[in-house]
């Protein structure tokens, strides 16, 4: 029997998704609907290039629709820790570079926010993994492609 993933994520993520999937099954797939209806009333299929690119976005939307619904059935709540003496899920860390000797806040959250972008990293990154449980003060050692990596926590909050 497979095992279904399942993705951490906010309270607020599963309702932004709650909302994006409401949205296009309702207002998008009407859009889409009247598309193909207008497509269709210019006549010949067979050659009918507006009828192809709008039976293309029913295929992107029905798509993306299946992709939430299976965010959402297998959404896993996780909650910020209130802990600020290690490092969890919701933590605010503030790391040093060693090499780079540059300090950078990243929060860490669930691999469907993470947004690195923004410094959002997720706790299945291994940048976030090798965060994960350790304390301020702790140099925490990440391999990455260009090799071994040094960071030391200097705050969590």
């Amino acid at each position: 029997m497979i095992k279904e993933a399942r993705y951490k994520m906010s309270a607020e993520r599963l309702s932004e998704l709650k909302e994006e999937l409401h949205h296009l099954q309702t207002v998008r797939e009407k859009e889409v609907a009247q598309q193909i209806k207008e497509a269709r009333s210019f006549g010949d299929l067979t050659e009918n290039s507006e009828y192809d690119e709008a039976k293309t976005e029913q295929g992107k939307l029905y798509s993306k629709i299946a992709e939430i619904k299976n965010l959402i059935e297998n959404a896993e709540i996780v909650k910020a820790t209130e802990k600020t003496d290690v490092v969890g899920m919701g933590s605010k860390v503030t790391v040093r570079d060693l090499e780079l000797k540059e300090d950078v806040t990243y929060e860490i959250v669930g691999s469907q926010e993470a947004d690195p972008a923004l410094f959002r990293i997720s706790d299945d990154s291994p940048f976030g993994r090798g965060l994960m449980e350790h304390k301020k003060g702790d140099v925490v050692k990440i391999e990455a492609p260009v090799g071994t990596l040094e960071f030391k926590i200097l705050k969590i909050e």
